[in-house]
């Protein structure tokens, strides 16, 4: 008999293809005799590399080696060299659509991810929103693999063992963490405009955290040369800053920092993801998006999540990609830094 064998395809943004950790986790520990090949991008590796002995990852450039319609059928050969007997589309784009169109056809068991763009439509227009919480990504990535026959019960905590990953393979400046330490991560930056808190209004939250606790360690994160010039800024005026960027090296480092922080503060982006990948706590900063489109970082808590929930015009976009109706960008201008930071403190014991 031939042993079941999925394949779970996403090719997209860091914090979707995050989002997937703790359903194929939860996939593979309650179906262990089921082989799993999760087909991504390449800096997936990270997250899926060490889950359970029953998964595998296949790293998948699409710019470079898959590109177009032939490129697309070259992965298709290659995808059916797996030998699958069934695939899971977590993505339902074009690609995705082509891929399991040329299973379908082959006779395999194939289904995808519904994504509920109607009910987030009517969340987010401008006039008579309907304010009703969507499914989560990961519910909708659940809901795939009950279609193919796998239901599952979601759970997970980390992709580290019980006390984070390996503090001493990260450079000498990182350093051992004491009992007694706290450590803070802020992720400012986010993909697009509509989500990011004002830089000016971040650096007030990293002045008064400063000021109030002048033990506490505060790790900076992004990437790029623009954001990491702010980040160095920050670093050299406040002594408590690291800029992460300048010290560790790559991803793989990044999450094992994050597993040994007290908090993240972050916006609606990766990085909120990526902490809820480690079990760490996160502090997230909502403005033109919102919780209810269902993306929410994993067993993160609603109380954590900053917000100005007396503006009818939120949200007004699933991504953050619109331009403000307003004009005054209200939904981060009027979240005071001071309402940060007390979320913060109101987690550290």
């Amino acid at each position: 008999m031939k042993t079941p064998h999925i394949l779970i395809i996403r090719f997209s943004a860091m914090g979707d293809v995050a989002m997937m950790v703790p359903i194929v986790f939860s996939l593979a520990k309650q179906y262990p005799d089921v082989r799993i090949s999760v087909v991504s991008r390449p800096f997936a590796r990270s997250f899926f590399q060490r889950i359970a002995p029953n998964v595998s990852f296949m790293a998948v450039d699409l710019k470079k080696d898959y590109k177009g319609i032939r490129g697309l059928s070259a992965l298709y050969r290659r995808l059916l060299a797996k030998r699958p007997t069934a695939v899971a589309d977590f993505h339902n784009v074009l690609r995705t659509c082509y891929l399991r169109f040329r299973f379908l056809l082959g006779g395999y068991s194939v289904a995808h991810i519904n994504k509920h763009k109607r009910g987030k439509k009517l969340l987010c227009r401008r006039e008579n929103k309907v304010f009703r919480e969507q499914p989560t990504s990961f519910q909708n990535y659940a809901d795939v693999l009950a279609k193919l026959g796998y239901p599952i019960k979601p759970s997970f905590t980390s992709i580290f063992p019980e006390g984070g990953g390996d503090l001493k393979s990260l450079p000498n400046i990182i350093g051992e963490k004491l009992s007694t330490d706290c450590w803070i991560g802020i992720a400012p930056f986010a993909a697009h405009a509509g989500k990011m808190y004002p830089r000016e209004k971040m650096e007030k939250v990293i002045n008064k955290i400063t000021l109030s606790h002048p033990t506490w360690r505060i790790f900076l994160f992004g990437g790029g040369k623009d954001e990491v010039d702010v980040l160095n800024s920050w670093a050299e005026k406040y002594s408590q800053c690291v800029c992460v960027a300048n010290v560790l090296h790559g991803l793989e480092e990044e999450l094992i920092l994050m597993s040994h922080l007290d908090t993240m503060v972050s916006m609606d982006s990766a990085n909120m993801h990526l902490a809820s990948l480690v079990g760490t706590r996160v502090v997230s900063i909502w403005g033109a998006t919102h919780p209810y489109c269902g993306f929410m970082g994993w067993n993160q808590q609603e109380d954590d999540a900053v917000q100005i929930t007396t503006l009818s015009c939120r949200p007004c976009s699933v991504f953050g990609n619109k331009p403000c109706y307003r004009g005054d960008f209200a939904c981060m201008n009027n979240i005071l830094p001071e309402e940060i930071v007390q979320r913060v403190e109101a987690g550290i014991s």
